[in-house]
Protein backbone atom coordinates (compact mmCIF):
# COMPACT_ATOMS: atom_id res chain seq x y z
CA UNK A 1 0.00 0.00 0.00
CA UNK A 2 1.21 3.47 -0.92
CA UNK A 3 -0.56 6.61 0.27
CA UNK A 4 0.07 10.30 -0.24
CA UNK A 5 1.74 11.78 2.83
CA UNK A 6 0.92 15.46 3.28
CA UNK A 7 4.07 16.16 5.30
CA UNK A 8 6.49 14.94 2.64
CA UNK A 9 4.27 15.45 -0.39
CA UNK A 10 5.21 11.96 -1.54
CA UNK A 11 3.55 8.62 -2.14
CA UNK A 12 4.92 6.41 0.62
CA UNK A 13 4.64 2.74 1.53
CA UNK A 14 2.49 2.35 4.60
CA UNK A 15 1.84 -0.34 7.21
CA UNK A 16 5.01 -2.25 6.49
CA UNK A 17 4.57 -4.45 9.59
CA UNK A 18 1.96 -7.02 10.55
CA UNK A 19 -0.20 -4.44 12.33
CA UNK A 20 -1.59 -1.29 10.72
CA UNK A 21 -2.51 1.54 13.12
CA UNK A 22 -4.96 4.21 11.99
CA UNK A 23 -6.32 7.29 13.74
CA UNK A 24 -9.06 9.28 12.01
CA UNK A 25 -10.42 12.45 13.57
CA UNK A 26 -14.13 12.12 14.28
CA UNK A 27 -17.07 14.48 14.30
CA UNK A 28 -18.05 17.28 16.61
CA UNK A 29 -21.63 16.10 17.22
CA UNK A 30 -23.73 19.23 16.85
CA UNK A 31 -25.43 18.40 13.51
CA UNK A 32 -26.10 15.45 11.22
CA UNK A 33 -23.64 13.61 8.96
CA UNK A 34 -23.34 15.27 5.55
CA UNK A 35 -21.67 14.00 2.40
CA UNK A 36 -18.41 15.78 3.19
CA UNK A 37 -18.16 13.68 6.35
CA UNK A 38 -19.20 10.55 4.46
CA UNK A 39 -16.52 11.03 1.81
CA UNK A 40 -13.78 11.29 4.45
CA UNK A 41 -14.87 8.21 6.37
CA UNK A 42 -15.41 6.20 3.19
CA UNK A 43 -11.85 7.04 2.10
CA UNK A 44 -10.41 5.64 5.31
CA UNK A 45 -12.81 2.71 5.23
CA UNK A 46 -11.26 1.90 1.86
CA UNK A 47 -7.80 2.04 3.42
CA UNK A 48 -8.98 -0.18 6.29
CA UNK A 49 -10.41 -2.73 3.84
CA UNK A 50 -7.27 -2.73 1.70
CA UNK A 51 -5.05 -3.31 4.72
CA UNK A 52 -7.26 -6.17 5.89
CA UNK A 53 -7.28 -7.70 2.41
CA UNK A 54 -3.46 -7.52 2.42
CA UNK A 55 -3.37 -9.52 5.66
CA UNK A 56 -2.68 -6.78 8.20
CA UNK A 57 -4.17 -6.67 11.66
CA UNK A 58 -5.79 -3.23 11.75
CA UNK A 59 -6.14 -1.14 14.91
CA UNK A 60 -8.46 1.73 14.04
CA UNK A 61 -9.18 4.53 16.52
CA UNK A 62 -11.62 7.40 16.07
CA UNK A 63 -12.63 10.12 18.49
CA UNK A 64 -15.78 12.14 18.93
CA UNK A 65 -15.27 15.74 20.03
CA UNK A 66 -18.20 15.76 22.44
CA UNK A 67 -17.14 18.98 24.15
CA UNK A 68 -16.17 21.96 22.01
CA UNK A 69 -17.27 25.50 21.18
CA UNK A 70 -19.51 24.65 18.17
CA UNK A 71 -21.48 22.17 20.26
CA UNK A 72 -21.93 24.65 23.10
CA UNK A 73 -22.92 27.39 20.67
CA UNK A 74 -25.57 25.09 19.16
CA UNK A 75 -26.89 24.35 22.65
CA UNK A 76 -27.25 28.06 23.44
CA UNK A 77 -28.91 28.77 20.09
CA UNK A 78 -31.38 25.87 20.40
CA UNK A 79 -31.97 25.99 24.14
CA UNK A 80 -31.21 22.25 24.33
CA UNK A 81 -28.80 20.61 26.75
CA UNK A 82 -25.38 20.18 25.14
CA UNK A 83 -25.08 16.60 26.35
CA UNK A 84 -28.42 15.67 24.79
CA UNK A 85 -27.32 17.15 21.46
CA UNK A 86 -24.03 15.27 21.60
CA UNK A 87 -25.68 11.94 22.40
CA UNK A 88 -28.31 12.30 19.67
CA UNK A 89 -25.94 13.40 16.92
CA UNK A 90 -23.29 10.84 17.84
CA UNK A 91 -25.89 8.08 17.63
CA UNK A 92 -27.15 9.41 14.28
CA UNK A 93 -23.59 9.48 12.96
CA UNK A 94 -23.00 5.89 13.99
CA UNK A 95 -26.27 4.81 12.36
CA UNK A 96 -25.26 6.61 9.17
CA UNK A 97 -21.87 4.88 9.15
CA UNK A 98 -23.47 1.49 9.77
CA UNK A 99 -25.89 2.15 6.90
CA UNK A 100 -22.95 2.97 4.62
CA UNK A 101 -21.25 -0.27 5.73
CA UNK A 102 -18.23 1.51 7.18
CA UNK A 103 -16.24 -0.96 9.29
CA UNK A 104 -16.44 0.55 12.78
CA UNK A 105 -13.28 1.59 14.63
CA UNK A 106 -11.90 -0.72 17.27
CA UNK A 107 -11.89 2.18 19.73
CA UNK A 108 -14.46 4.97 19.48
CA UNK A 109 -13.57 7.42 22.21
CA UNK A 110 -15.17 10.63 23.43
CA UNK A 111 -13.23 13.70 24.49
CA UNK A 112 -15.16 13.95 27.77
CA UNK A 113 -14.19 10.44 28.86
CA UNK A 114 -10.57 11.24 27.98
CA UNK A 115 -10.20 14.29 30.22
CA UNK A 116 -7.97 12.44 32.75
CA UNK A 117 -5.61 11.49 29.90
CA UNK A 118 -5.71 15.05 28.56
CA UNK A 119 -4.72 16.35 32.00
CA UNK A 120 -1.80 13.90 32.15
CA UNK A 121 -0.61 15.05 28.73
CA UNK A 122 -0.76 18.72 29.69
CA UNK A 123 1.08 18.04 32.93
CA UNK A 124 3.76 16.21 30.93
CA UNK A 125 4.09 19.15 28.55
CA UNK A 126 4.35 21.50 31.51
CA UNK A 127 7.24 19.43 32.89
CA UNK A 128 8.98 19.97 29.55
CA UNK A 129 8.52 23.74 29.82
CA UNK A 130 6.07 23.88 26.93
CA UNK A 131 3.04 25.29 28.82
CA UNK A 132 2.29 28.79 30.09
CA UNK A 133 -0.66 30.56 31.69
CA UNK A 134 -2.74 33.42 30.31
CA UNK A 135 -5.36 34.53 32.84
CA UNK A 136 -5.94 30.95 33.99
CA UNK A 137 -5.98 29.42 30.50
CA UNK A 138 -3.07 27.16 29.57
CA UNK A 139 -1.32 27.49 26.22
CA UNK A 140 1.22 25.41 24.34
CA UNK A 141 4.43 27.23 23.39
CA UNK A 142 5.16 26.33 19.77
CA UNK A 143 8.72 27.56 20.27
CA UNK A 144 9.30 24.36 22.28
CA UNK A 145 9.03 22.37 19.04
CA UNK A 146 11.87 22.92 16.54
CA UNK A 147 9.90 20.94 13.93
CA UNK A 148 6.70 22.98 14.16
CA UNK A 149 5.25 23.46 10.69
CA UNK A 150 6.64 20.23 9.25
CA UNK A 151 3.22 18.62 8.75
CA UNK A 152 1.56 21.40 6.78
CA UNK A 153 4.62 23.04 5.24
CA UNK A 154 2.76 26.37 5.33
CA UNK A 155 4.25 29.82 5.59
CA UNK A 156 3.77 31.67 8.86
CA UNK A 157 1.36 34.10 7.19
CA UNK A 158 -0.78 31.26 5.86
CA UNK A 159 -0.75 29.66 9.30
CA UNK A 160 -1.93 32.88 10.93
CA UNK A 161 -4.79 33.26 8.48
CA UNK A 162 -5.96 29.66 8.87
CA UNK A 163 -5.54 29.74 12.65
CA UNK A 164 -7.91 32.70 12.86
CA UNK A 165 -10.43 31.00 10.55
CA UNK A 166 -10.36 27.60 12.25
CA UNK A 167 -10.89 28.19 15.93
CA UNK A 168 -7.61 29.80 16.96
CA UNK A 169 -7.16 33.08 18.84
CA UNK A 170 -4.06 34.76 17.34
CA UNK A 171 -5.01 38.21 18.65
CA UNK A 172 -5.37 37.30 22.32
CA UNK A 173 -3.18 39.54 24.50
CA UNK A 174 -0.64 37.81 26.72
CA UNK A 175 0.25 34.98 24.36
CA UNK A 176 3.92 34.43 23.60
CA UNK A 177 3.19 33.68 19.96
CA UNK A 178 -0.07 34.36 18.10
CA UNK A 179 -0.02 30.74 16.89
CA UNK A 180 0.22 29.18 20.35
CA UNK A 181 -2.84 26.91 20.76
CA UNK A 182 -5.06 26.50 23.80
CA UNK A 183 -4.50 23.39 25.90
CA UNK A 184 -6.88 24.03 28.81
CA UNK A 185 -9.69 26.58 29.09
CA UNK A 186 -10.51 27.77 32.59
CA UNK A 187 -14.19 27.59 33.48
CA UNK A 188 -16.47 30.31 32.08
CA UNK A 189 -19.92 31.15 33.43
CA UNK A 190 -22.62 28.74 32.19
CA UNK A 191 -20.10 26.50 30.41
CA UNK A 192 -19.45 22.87 31.40
CA UNK A 193 -16.22 22.35 33.31
CA UNK A 194 -14.43 19.63 35.25
CA UNK A 195 -12.42 19.71 38.47
CA UNK A 196 -8.87 18.55 37.72
CA UNK A 197 -5.31 19.19 38.95
CA UNK A 198 -5.16 21.84 36.21
CA UNK A 199 -8.10 23.68 37.74
CA UNK A 200 -11.80 23.88 36.96
CA UNK A 201 -12.16 23.93 33.17
CA UNK A 202 -12.20 21.92 29.95
CA UNK A 203 -9.66 20.79 27.35
CA UNK A 204 -8.64 22.45 24.13
CA UNK A 205 -9.30 20.77 20.82
CA UNK A 206 -5.94 19.47 19.63
CA UNK A 207 -4.74 17.91 22.87
CA UNK A 208 -7.88 15.75 23.07
CA UNK A 209 -6.96 13.79 19.95
CA UNK A 210 -3.35 13.45 21.08
CA UNK A 211 -4.38 11.97 24.41
CA UNK A 212 -6.72 9.48 22.75
CA UNK A 213 -4.22 8.47 20.06
CA UNK A 214 -1.36 7.99 22.49
CA UNK A 215 -3.56 6.01 24.88
CA UNK A 216 -4.79 3.60 22.23
CA UNK A 217 -2.11 3.54 19.51
CA UNK A 218 1.08 4.99 20.93
CA UNK A 219 3.63 7.05 19.04
CA UNK A 220 4.54 6.56 15.40
CA UNK A 221 1.30 4.97 14.33
CA UNK A 222 0.86 4.42 10.61
CA UNK A 223 -1.71 6.95 9.42
CA UNK A 224 -3.26 10.11 10.84
CA UNK A 225 -6.32 10.72 8.72
CA UNK A 226 -8.98 13.34 8.21
CA UNK A 227 -10.26 15.97 5.85
CA UNK A 228 -7.86 18.44 4.25
CA UNK A 229 -9.24 21.21 6.43
CA UNK A 230 -7.63 19.50 9.44
CA UNK A 231 -4.04 19.79 8.16
CA UNK A 232 -3.71 23.14 9.90
CA UNK A 233 -4.10 23.82 12.69
CA UNK A 234 -5.42 20.51 14.04
CA UNK A 235 -2.94 17.95 12.73
CA UNK A 236 0.00 20.33 12.88
CA UNK A 237 -0.73 21.16 16.52
CA UNK A 238 -1.43 17.56 17.44
CA UNK A 239 1.88 16.37 16.03
CA UNK A 240 3.70 19.16 17.85
CA UNK A 241 2.04 18.36 21.20
CA UNK A 242 2.83 14.65 20.93
CA UNK A 243 6.42 15.01 19.76
CA UNK A 244 7.32 17.49 22.49
CA UNK A 245 5.54 15.41 25.12
CA UNK A 246 7.21 12.13 24.09
CA UNK A 247 10.51 13.71 23.01
CA UNK A 248 10.43 11.64 19.85
CA UNK A 249 9.09 11.82 16.33
CA UNK A 250 7.19 11.30 14.18
CA UNK A 251 3.80 11.26 15.85
CA UNK A 252 2.40 9.55 12.75
CA UNK A 253 4.34 8.02 9.88
CA UNK A 254 1.96 9.43 7.28
CA UNK A 255 -0.62 12.22 7.28
CA UNK A 256 -3.37 11.40 4.80
CA UNK A 257 -6.07 13.91 3.92
CA UNK A 258 -9.29 13.74 1.94
CA UNK A 259 -10.46 16.52 -0.35
CA UNK A 260 -13.52 18.68 0.18
CA UNK A 261 -17.00 17.95 -1.13
CA UNK A 262 -19.04 20.85 -2.46
CA UNK A 263 -22.55 21.60 -3.59
CA UNK A 264 -23.05 23.96 -6.53
CA UNK A 265 -19.37 24.87 -6.46
CA UNK A 266 -19.23 25.76 -2.76
CA UNK A 267 -17.69 23.53 -0.05
CA UNK A 268 -20.34 21.85 2.08
CA UNK A 269 -20.26 23.26 5.60
CA UNK A 270 -22.57 23.50 8.54
CA UNK A 271 -21.98 27.24 8.78
CA UNK A 272 -23.25 27.78 5.21
CA UNK A 273 -26.04 25.21 5.47
CA UNK A 274 -25.40 23.84 1.94
CA UNK A 275 -25.56 20.22 3.05
CA UNK A 276 -26.72 16.88 1.70
CA UNK A 277 -27.37 14.64 4.70
CA UNK A 278 -26.80 10.89 4.74
CA UNK A 279 -29.85 10.25 6.92
CA UNK A 280 -32.12 11.98 4.41
CA UNK A 281 -30.78 9.84 1.56
CA UNK A 282 -31.38 6.68 3.55
CA UNK A 283 -34.85 7.88 4.55
CA UNK A 284 -35.54 8.35 0.83
CA UNK A 285 -34.65 4.70 0.22
CA UNK A 286 -31.34 5.25 -1.57
CA UNK A 287 -29.28 2.06 -1.56
CA UNK A 288 -26.08 2.42 0.49
CA UNK A 289 -24.09 0.93 -2.36
CA UNK A 290 -25.22 3.73 -4.65
CA UNK A 291 -24.04 6.36 -2.15
CA UNK A 292 -20.70 4.62 -1.78
CA UNK A 293 -20.25 4.43 -5.54
CA UNK A 294 -21.22 8.07 -6.00
CA UNK A 295 -18.48 9.02 -3.53
CA UNK A 296 -15.81 6.50 -4.55
CA UNK A 297 -16.12 7.48 -8.22
CA UNK A 298 -13.92 10.44 -7.17
CA UNK A 299 -10.33 10.07 -5.96
CA UNK A 300 -10.29 10.76 -2.24
CA UNK A 301 -7.71 13.58 -2.47
CA UNK A 302 -9.64 15.57 -5.08
CA UNK A 303 -12.26 18.22 -4.40
CA UNK A 304 -15.58 17.51 -6.10
CA UNK A 305 -19.26 18.46 -6.11
CA UNK A 306 -22.12 16.22 -5.04
CA UNK A 307 -24.80 16.20 -7.76
CA UNK A 308 -28.09 14.46 -8.39
CA UNK A 309 -26.66 13.32 -11.73
CA UNK A 310 -23.73 11.65 -9.99
CA UNK A 311 -26.09 9.74 -7.72
CA UNK A 312 -28.22 8.61 -10.67
CA UNK A 313 -25.10 7.39 -12.48
CA UNK A 314 -24.09 5.46 -9.35
CA UNK A 315 -27.53 3.88 -9.10
CA UNK A 316 -27.36 2.78 -12.73
CA UNK A 317 -23.86 1.35 -12.17
CA UNK A 318 -25.07 -0.54 -9.11
CA UNK A 319 -27.92 -2.09 -11.12
CA UNK A 320 -25.55 -3.13 -13.92
CA UNK A 321 -23.11 -4.72 -11.48
CA UNK A 322 -25.97 -6.56 -9.76
CA UNK A 323 -27.11 -7.97 -13.12
CA UNK A 324 -23.60 -9.21 -13.88
CA UNK A 325 -23.26 -10.75 -10.42
CA UNK A 326 -26.52 -12.65 -10.98
CA UNK A 327 -25.22 -14.45 -14.09
CA UNK A 328 -24.53 -18.18 -13.94
CA UNK A 329 -21.06 -17.69 -15.37
CA UNK A 330 -18.70 -14.93 -16.41
CA UNK A 331 -15.09 -14.15 -17.32
CA UNK A 332 -12.38 -15.48 -15.05
CA UNK A 333 -12.25 -13.15 -12.01
CA UNK A 334 -8.50 -13.25 -11.30
CA UNK A 335 -7.66 -10.30 -13.57
CA UNK A 336 -10.46 -8.22 -12.04
CA UNK A 337 -9.31 -8.89 -8.49
CA UNK A 338 -5.68 -8.17 -9.38
CA UNK A 339 -6.69 -4.89 -11.03
CA UNK A 340 -8.73 -3.82 -8.00
CA UNK A 341 -5.92 -4.65 -5.58
CA UNK A 342 -3.34 -2.86 -7.72
CA UNK A 343 -5.52 0.25 -7.92
CA UNK A 344 -6.34 0.45 -4.22
CA UNK A 345 -2.67 -0.05 -3.34
CA UNK A 346 -1.85 3.00 -5.47
CA UNK A 347 -3.08 5.72 -3.11
CA UNK A 348 -6.63 4.37 -2.87
CA UNK A 349 -7.41 4.78 -6.57
CA UNK A 350 -11.10 3.93 -6.29
CA UNK A 351 -12.04 5.38 -9.72
CA UNK A 352 -9.75 2.79 -11.34
CA UNK A 353 -11.22 0.07 -9.14
CA UNK A 354 -14.70 1.03 -10.33
CA UNK A 355 -13.54 1.11 -13.95
CA UNK A 356 -12.18 -2.43 -13.59
CA UNK A 357 -15.53 -3.68 -12.27
CA UNK A 358 -17.35 -1.81 -15.04
CA UNK A 359 -15.23 -3.61 -17.64
CA UNK A 360 -15.84 -7.00 -16.05
CA UNK A 361 -19.60 -6.44 -15.72
CA UNK A 362 -19.99 -5.18 -19.29
CA UNK A 363 -17.99 -8.12 -20.67
CA UNK A 364 -19.99 -10.61 -18.62
CA UNK A 365 -23.31 -9.16 -19.73
CA UNK A 366 -22.27 -8.96 -23.39
CA UNK A 367 -20.45 -12.26 -23.81
CA UNK A 368 -20.90 -14.33 -20.68
CA UNK A 369 -18.00 -16.61 -19.87
CA UNK A 370 -16.82 -20.07 -19.00
CA UNK A 371 -16.16 -19.58 -15.28
CA UNK A 372 -19.12 -20.47 -13.08
CA UNK A 373 -17.47 -18.86 -10.05
CA UNK A 374 -16.76 -15.57 -11.82
CA UNK A 375 -19.90 -13.60 -10.90
CA UNK A 376 -19.78 -14.75 -7.28
CA UNK A 377 -16.10 -13.82 -6.99
CA UNK A 378 -16.88 -10.44 -8.53
CA UNK A 379 -19.58 -9.91 -5.88
CA UNK A 380 -17.14 -10.87 -3.11
CA UNK A 381 -14.42 -8.51 -4.40
CA UNK A 382 -16.82 -5.59 -4.73
CA UNK A 383 -18.04 -6.23 -1.20
CA UNK A 384 -14.60 -6.69 0.40
CA UNK A 385 -12.67 -3.92 -1.35
CA UNK A 386 -15.31 -1.31 -2.20
CA UNK A 387 -17.74 -2.06 0.63
CA UNK A 388 -20.65 -2.43 -1.78
CA UNK A 389 -23.08 -5.25 -1.03
CA UNK A 390 -24.70 -5.74 -4.41
CA UNK A 391 -28.48 -6.13 -4.38
CA UNK A 392 -29.93 -9.36 -5.70
CA UNK A 393 -30.95 -8.61 -9.28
Amino acid sequence: MRVHDTASGELRPTATGDEARLYVCGITPYDATHMGHAATYLAFDTLNRAWRDAGHRVHYVQNVTDIDDPLLERAVASGEDWQAIARRETQLFREDMEFLRVIPPDDYVGAVESIPSVVNCIEGLRERGAVYDVDGDLYFDIASDPFFGSVSGLSRQDMLELFAERGGDPLRPGKRDPLDPLLWRAARPEEPAWDTPLGHGRPGWHIECVAIALDHLGMTFDVQGGGRDLIFPHHEMGASHAEVLEDSRPYARDYVHAGMVGLDGVKMSKSLGNLVFVHRLRSAGVHPGAIRLAVLAHHYRHDWDWTDEGLVEAQERLATWAQAAALSSGPRPAALIDSMRTAVADDLDTPSMIEAVDDYAQTALARGGQDGSGPARMREAVDALLGVDLPVA
